[in-house]
């Protein structure tokens, strides 16, 4: 029972991944194509570049003083939330599993 609830993490995390490939492109393209000082500060390949996740996922987006950027980079912060809690749901319940 333990496994398949770290399954289901797993799959929590997969939804999220599918969430985060949709919006946070969305919102970068968004970046470069108003926000440039900002999307600069980010860095070159900022999809996956682990500060610019940090920026996203700390919640420092808000700053930028844009309802259309926050419109969606909300749901890339939490999708990537999404991402973060499930994986490390998976992996306590699979050392839960380990344990017992």
């Amino acid at each position: 029972m333990i496994l398949f609830l770290a399954l289901l993490c797993v799959a929590m995390a997969i939804a999220g991944a599918c969430a985060f490939v949709i919006f946070w492109p969305l919102a970068l393209v968004h970046l470069r194509d108003r926000h440039p000082a900002v999307r600069a500060r980010l860095g070159p390949g900022a999809f996956l570049h682990p500060a610019a996740l940090w920026w996203l996922l700390s919640g420092r987006y808000r700053q930028t003083p844009d309802p259309q950027f926050t419109g969606l980079a909300t749901p890339a912060m939490l999708s990537l939330s999404t991402i973060v809690l499930g994986l490390i749901g998976a992996g306590l319940l699979w050392l839960w599993s380990l344990a017992a």
